[in-house]
Order: structure tokens, then sequence, then C-alpha cells
């Protein structure tokens, strides 16, 4: 009786902790899809990684109950069939508590609304702006085009300034989105994904202002990694110049 009672006792505890590991109620709609599979997926390792696979069969609306261990960016793939559709994959920012992701089987990436994560709206936030960026680039690429079929250096010269002083403005502007929300997960993300390449006390006042929360979390630890590394090469660099001066 004793050892079927401690039996039952490991079974409900074992049944409990395996329902604590999902924090996120994913659910959504893909309007117009009625024969498919959805996956979702994150990277890990370097190495795309399924989470859950979801299979539409008739019924366009979703869900799916996950564990996000700290805020990351997951994928959402959408596999129609036969098709040489090339919009098939949504990003978003995944975090614990309750997400939506509202979209159309035409137009599966650009009208997806996705709710629920606050480092999902940040990021939009930053998308948006950094797209006004994108499209000054593009003028001037254009532009520059345009001058290239006339010969025109000085034009093109001008233009070659004008892309680097936005390079700059474009930098700055990511630094500084990253400072002003240290408190979440998205701040070390674009550290490491947007200007990774530049100089390293600004990478490092990033990483001095995150939160410990944030510090801890899996983008937040390879921030500080990424750093740590910058500033011992940046070190060896230094020091080998020392020693090649006459």
């Amino acid at each position: 009786m004793k050892k079927t009672f401690i039996a039952l006792l490991a079974l409900c505890t074992f049944i409990a902790c395996t329902k604590e590991k999902t924090n996120l109620h994913l659910t959504g709609n893909v309007k117009g899809l009625t024969q498919g599979t959805l996956y979702i997926k994150k990277i890990q390792d370097s190495v795309l990684v399924s989470l859950d696979t979801i299979k539409i069969d008739g019924d366009s609306n979703f869900k799916a109950d996950l564990y996000v261990e700290t805020p990351e960016l997951y994928y959402l793939f959408l596999d129609r069939g036969v098709t040489n559709s090339l919009d098939n994959s949504i990003l978003f920012f995944a975090e614990p508590g309750k997400m939506n992701i509202q979209t159309e089987l035409e137009g599966f990436l650009t009208k997806a609304k996705i709710t629920g994560s606050e480092n999902q709206k940040l990021f939009e936030e930053f998308k948006k702006m950094k797209s006004r960026f994108n499209d000054q680039n593009l003028a001037l690429v254009e532009k520059g085009i345009r001058a290239s079929m006339k010969n025109d250096t000085a034009t093109l010269d001008s233009i070659n300034k004008e892309q680097d002083k936005l390079t700059i403005r474009t930098y700055r502007f990511t630094a500084n989105y990253a400072l002003t929300h240290g408190n979440y997960e998205i701040a070390p993300y674009l550290a490491l994904s947007e200007i990774y390449d530049m100089n390293t006390k600004y990478l490092d006042t990033i990483q001095k202002t995150m939160s410990p929360k944030v510090a801890a979390s899996k983008y937040g630890k390879l921030l500080t990694k990424f750093v740590a590394d910058r500033k011992k090469d940046d070190t060896a660099a230094s020091k080998a110049k020392e020693i090649a001066k006459p």
C-alpha cells in the first residue's frame, strides 16, 4: 500500500512538472488557409530546431503551448504544400504569457499582426524606423547608378559620403535604441544582430545598462561574452601595435 502511494505521488509530481514546462500560450489564425502545416522553430547552437508542428485541416485557427526560458526570436513557418511562394515565415519575439498572431495566406508575413509581447512591440517600432534609413539608402543607390552611367565621379563621391553619414546615423540610432530599452531583451539582440561591428566601448555601454533580468537572458549572456571577447582582441591588437613600433 505504501509503495503504491509513493508511486502515485511520483506520477502526480511528474505530471505537474511536465505541465509547468509551458509558459507561453500562442494562438492565431491564418485567414484563407484550409490545408497545410505550421512549424514553430528557433535557432539553437546555430541550427534551426523545431519546437512544435501544427496541422491545419479545415480550421485556420491554431494554438500551441511552449516553454520560453527567456524572451527570444522564434519563427512561424508555413508549409503550403506544392507552391513556389517565398512568403512562408514570420519572425516574432516570443516571451512568457499569452501571444496571438493574426495573418493571411496571401501576405503571410506582410499582413501579420502580433500581440502579447512587449519585446515584439519594441522590435516592430525599431524595424519601422530602420525602414526609413533603408529607404534613404535605396534612394542614394539609385542616384549612384545614374551617376555611374554618366561617369559623374564628383556626384559619386558626394553620394558615397552621404551613405557613410547615413550608416553612422543608423548605427547611432540603433545604439541609442538599445541603451534606452535596457530592461528588455531587444537591447542585447540589436547589439548583436545590427551593430556587432561597432566600437567596443559602445557595445560595452549597452552591456552595462542591461537590467539583471536581461543580463541573465540568452541574448544578454551572449552580449556579455561577445564584449569580453572583443576586449581581449582589442588588447591583443593594441599590444601588437606597440611591439611593431620602431
